[in-house]
């Protein structure tokens, strides 16, 4: 599958600047971010690409947090699933994204065609499927049948 670290968004240019967390809760892409976004586009426009999983946070769907707003911007995808409030009300801790990893990356692994699956997601996640440290708008492959990276070193 490939990897696809979404764009600068408005949290990472703040954090890059001042090394302090900004508290912007749901972020949106910046206009660099969006430029590594189209760029990624470009690159990836030859792939198999049949299946595209994102995260649903704004600077990975560039819209509204909210699932009623998911509905009214995207009416073609079924976000019945997700409650109105889906994000998580305090910073998720390390080993809780380090075990959601290792779930997706078993059920990733128990699909046939996984190879043809481009996730967009976050800096954290990326670094626990993969053990590597994603720049903003970086993508990389990662096969889920192989082994897990070890240790993950933590530093965001």
């Amino acid at each position: 599958m490939i990897l696809l670290r979404h764009g600068q968004s408005e949290f990472n240019l703040a954090f890059t600047t001042t090394r302090r967390d900004p508290g912007i809760a749901d972020p949106k892409l910046t206009p660099l971010g969006h430029a590594q976004a189209a760029r990624a586009a470009e690159a990836l426009a030859g792939e198999p690409i049949r299946r595209i999983i994102v995260s649903p946070y704004t600077r990975a769907l560039q819209t509204g947090a909210a699932r009623t707003r998911l509905v009214l911007n995207w009416p073609e995808h079924d976000f019945a699933a997700l409650d109105e409030v889906w994000w998580p009300p305090v910073e998720e801790p390390t080993q809780s994204v380090i075990g959601r990893a290792a779930l997706f990356r078993a059920e990733m692994a128990a699909l046939p065609d996984w190879s043809d699956t481009l996730v967009v997601s976050h800096w954290g996640f990326i670094l626990c499927l993969t053990g590597i440290s994603a720049a903003n708008g970086e993508w990389l492959r990662c096969d889920p049948t192989g082994p897990a990276p070890g240790t993950v070193v933590w530093h965001p």
